[in-house]
């Protein structure tokens, strides 16, 4: 573990040991609810574990050299970690993203340098992440020294997370009886549900995906919070060594965003207000003596025009006319 106020030798070496923050507002009778919090990471995100494990193991390997071309799909965080790395290690980057792309993170992206190829059209199996994934294996094909690092499908995802499960037991001396994390890829779902296994701990992992997320065999529906749940199936998911899931409604995000915030002045992303409103949901069947974990997976300044926006949200979530699709 970095030692506090360690010096690093680059921005990348910073990545990791995020602050862990008890929750004593949000939750009246429990209070022994610890929040993860990776929006401390510096591209703003859990992201960032995954971006630099995937492009240092492949530096590794010689899949990567410099000079290369990075491509990828993303929602957001990914393409931001990716940015941030690329830049550093003097790699090109495209980043395939839709039209749920908030125009923060664009912007972020365009300061890094990153390219930024947009699909507007979801296919019509798989939605918006099928038709990014088409797009990408076209790019890579077409691409002189080109690079996919496949989140979606590299082992190196899930591996990542099994040292930000580390950290958290770390930090509660190993005596967590619950942990809760959002899907997307199910990178660090898997990861932290690996370390319990292999470690033989009894902390149960609840999984909280999004309503309208095909992860868990929900009906697919029109989503509009980036970055959680998927419109097809997870290729890491191991659903035997996950003890519950918890389905959250975009609504439910919104809320859990913005209780945090006002209950503890912690402003964070999509995903982290749908574990938030999950824990919540959950508590009544957990002693009140348990100690429960959630990862916090981004900061919130990326969702200011969205869920901290009152016009947004009013058209968007609470739209009464609104469709699923």
């Amino acid at each position: 573990m970095t030692k506090v106020n360690a010096i690093h030798n680059s921005i990348l070496e910073s990545i990791g040991d995020t602050p862990i923050v008890k929750l004593n507002r949000l939750f009246n009778s429990h209070k022994n609810v610890f929040a993860k919090m990776e929006g401390h990471n510096p591209g703003g995100s859990i992201k960032d574990r995954t971006a630099i494990q995937l492009l240092e193991h492949a530096f590794c390997t010689g899949e990567l050299k410099e000079g290369d071309h990075v491509i990828e799909s993303s929602s957001g965080n990914m393409a931001i970690g990716l940015a941030q790395a690329c830049l550093y290690y003097g790699l090109s980057l495209t980043v395939v993203v839709d039209t749920m792309a908030n125009k923060h993170t664009l912007k972020i992206l365009k300061a890094y340098g990153a390219n930024i190829d947009m699909v507007k059209e979801p296919a019509l199996l798989g939605g918006f992440l099928t038709a990014r994934l088409n797009r990408v294996q076209a790019l890579v094909d077409k691409t002189h020294n080109s690079f996919w690092p496949n989140q979606y499908g590299n082992p190196q995802n899930p591996l990542a997370h099994k040292q930000t499960m580390k950290e958290i037991l770390d930090a509660v001396d190993g005596k967590l009886d619950y942990m809760f994390a959002a899907t997307s890829t199910c990178g660090t779902l898997m990861g932290c549900a690996n370390y319990i296994l292999d470690n033989n701990l009894d902390t149960k992992i609840i999984a909280v995906d999004a309503v309208g997320s095909v992860i868990f065999g929900d009906t697919p529906q029109e989503r509009k919070i980036p970055g959680h749940g998927a419109g097809r199936p997870s290729t890491f998911l191991c659903k035997s060594i996950v003890d519950d899931v918890i389905h959250v409604s975009d609504a439910d995000c919104v809320d859990g965003c913005r209780n945090l915030l006002n209950k503890e002045a912690i402003l964070c992303g999509g995903s982290s207000g749908a574990v938030v409103s999950a824990v919540g949901r959950y508590l009544t069947q957990i002693p009140t003596e348990a100690n429960c974990a959630m990862i916090l997976c981004d900061r919130g300044e990326r969702y200011l025009d969205t869920i901290y926006n009152d016009e947004w949200v009013n058209a968007n979530i609470f739209n009464p006319q609104m469709i699923a699709v």
